[in-house]
């Protein structure tokens, strides 16, 4: 894929991106699928906090679809950030047999994040 089309599909990726983390996450813990996306037994304190922390992180999201190149800091903080979060959900998963149902849910969805972002984050400054 060319550098200019992948612009254009990262443009759409981050609006995606950006409107799940700003409702698709709550919509997931809350009423969709509760044991794949929060924990186990429920911890409201610290769902709200990561529902707080990913709705602001959509939004930003949402604002760099409009010029992602100057907003490459960003983009790459949350490649990295879904990989360091999904990792780590990945180990306690595998550790506590109480958050097994991550495995298919939250993890495998941040991995998702991460790949596509990466995929489409152009390689040159000229795109």
């Amino acid at each position: 894929m060319q550098e200019q089309q992948k612009l254009k599909y990262l443009k759409v990726a981050l609006i995606v991106f950006g409107v799940i983390f700003i409702f698709g996450i709550y919509a997931m813990m809350m009423w969709i699928w509760p044991s794949g996306w929060g924990w186990t037994p429920r911890q409201p304190e610290y769902e709200q906090m990561i529902m707080g922390v990913y709705a602001t992180l959509g939004v930003f999201l949402i604002r760099a679809a409009k010029d992602p190149l100057a907003n490459t800091s960003l983009i790459w903080f949350t490649v990295w950030s879904s990989i360091v979060h999904g990792g780590i959900m990945l180990v306690q998963a595998i550790v506590d047999e109480t958050e097994r149902a991550n495995l298919l849910g939250d993890v495998p969805a941040l991995f998702l994040v991460a790949a596509v972002l990466w995929y489409l984050m152009p390689r040159t400054s000229k795109a």
